[in-house]
Parts: structure tokens; C-alpha cells; sequence
């Protein structure tokens, strides 16, 4: 049985999440059974390389994406980690971390999510010379790869694809706060993504507790978790954060 939680003997906490957490709003994950690997070609349409050379495959992939996203709406996990954030006391703080792009922590009602692969919802300039900012889109490109309006280069989505490394200042903030914590929760998460699934490592070698609640047990990294919780994020985060 699922034991709950003591979060008040914690004052810093993180929580890192994965695709796992947003399977129950209908999002695909994207290497388990059925997921969207399954379906589309990572290495032709998910990296930097396919945005040079054939844009709009990239804009079909994050079209399929974006349609999905769009009407996709919280589930219980999104809502137990909003639910954690409003009954902390004034001295706790907490901090989640999300692989994910759909933005449903956001809608769901969480602050100052940091976003390590941006998000599916927005479009930027490929050109890094533009002076255009990163603005929200949820247009679907499946017959036109976008220019942008200023420079007249290819529009690319504001996400991270593969090939590519992370924003600086979004993996900054999260280093900081893996440094700081008192208790790291992985949650729908395969931790096997680098640099994200290094975080457990930096927590723990920081002092910091480190549970994991996902499907699936890690392929690695297993020792490092004090606790593993198998089973649907949906499920059990709402009864391991009360």
C-alpha cells in the first residue's frame, strides 16, 4: 500500500517530471508501449539536423503534437502537485522541473515551472541574429514550413530538439535548485534522458532524499532512489502528496 508523504519535514523540494505525468490527459509518452517513437521516426523528424535540411517534417511531427496538446486537459497528477504548492508553509518552497512540453502544469495551475525542453505551444525564429521573440502558436504547419515575418528565415518550434542542448538558463535554475533540495521526487520519468536523469545524482550526492514514482522501474539508477513507487502518476501522486 502507498504510503503518504511526510512534505512538512522537507523545506526544499523539486519535483522532475516526465511524460509519464501527462499520459492520463491522452498525451503519448514518447518511448514507452504505443508511444510516439513508435510512430514517427525520432532521428528524421526530432532532431536539429532534420530542421536544416527538411523543416517540414519537424512541423508535421509537432503539428500532430500541438493538435493533441491543445485539447488536452490536467489530470489528477498535474492537480495533486498544485494542491502540494498551495498548502506549503511560508519557510518551504518547491520547485518542479518538467521534460514535458504540453504546458499542463501551467494550465493546471502551478508557478514558476521550469521548462527544460520548452514548450509545444510556442514558435521562435531559426535564425538566433532575429530580433523576433518567442511568441504562442498553435497553428498547425502540415503543407508549408512558417517564415518569419522579419528576417524571412524558416520558423522552428521553441522546443528542444535532438542534437540540441538544453536552454542555458533553464538548466541553470534547475541545477541551482537540485543543489538545494532537501527532497527530489522523479515522477513519470524514465530517468534515462541526459542531463535530466543526472539531477537524482546531484541531488542525492547534495544531501537530499530522492523517491521515484513512475511506471516503470529505472534501467538504471536504481540504488540511487531511496523509494520507487510503481504504477500510474495519476494514481499515485495525488495519494503520496495527501
Amino acid at each position: 500500500m502507498t504510503h503518504r508523504i511526510d512534505m512538512a519535514a522537507y523545506r526544499r523540494i523539486v519535483i522532475l517530471t516526465g511524460a509519464g505525468v501527462s499520459a492520463a490527459s491522452g498525451l503519448d509518452t514518447f518511448r514507452g508501449h504505443g508511444g510516439l517513437w513508435r510512430q514517427f521516426d525520432a532521428e528524421a523528424c526530432a532532431t536539429a539536423t532534420a530542421l536544416r535540411t527538411d523543416p517540414l517534417r519537424v512541423w508535421r511531427l509537432i503539428s500532430f503534437m500541438r493538435r493533441g496538446a491543445k485539447t488536452a486537459k490536467p489530470n489528477p497528477a498535474h492537480q495533486a502537485i498544485v494542491a502540494l504548492e498551495n498548502k506549503l508553509r511560508a519557510t518551504q518552497s518547491l520547485t518542479v522541473v518538467t521534460q514535458n512540453i504540453d504546458g499542463l502544469h501551467q494550465r493546471a495551475g502551478s508557478h514558476g515551472v521550469i521548462e527544460l525542453h520548452g514548450r509545444l505551444s510556442h514558435t521562435r525564429c531559426a535564425n538566433p541574429r532575429c530580433s523576433l521573440k518567442p511568441f504562442e502558436d498553435w497553428e498547425l504547419y502540415e503543407t508549408q514550413t512558417p517564415r518569419c515575418e522579419k528576417c524571412g528565415a524558416v520558423l522552428r518550434p521553441d522546443v528542444v530538439l535532438f542534437e540540441e542542448l538544453l536552454p542555458p538558463d533553464a538548466y541553470r535554475a534547475c541545477d541551482d535548485a537540485v543543489r538545494a533540495c532537501d527532497l527530489f521526487l522523479a515522477v513519470g520519468t524514465s530517468c534515462t534522458v541526459h542531463p535530466a536523469c543526472d539531477f537524482v545524482f546531484t541531488a542525492k550526492d547534495h544531501g537530499a532524499t530522492a523517491i521515484l514514482v513512475n511506471l516503470e522501474p529505472p534501467e538504471n539508477a536504481v540504488d540511487v532512489f531511496d523509494e520507487i513507487h510503481l504504477g500510474p502518476a495519476e494514481e499515485l501522486l495525488p495519494a503520496l502528496l495527501g
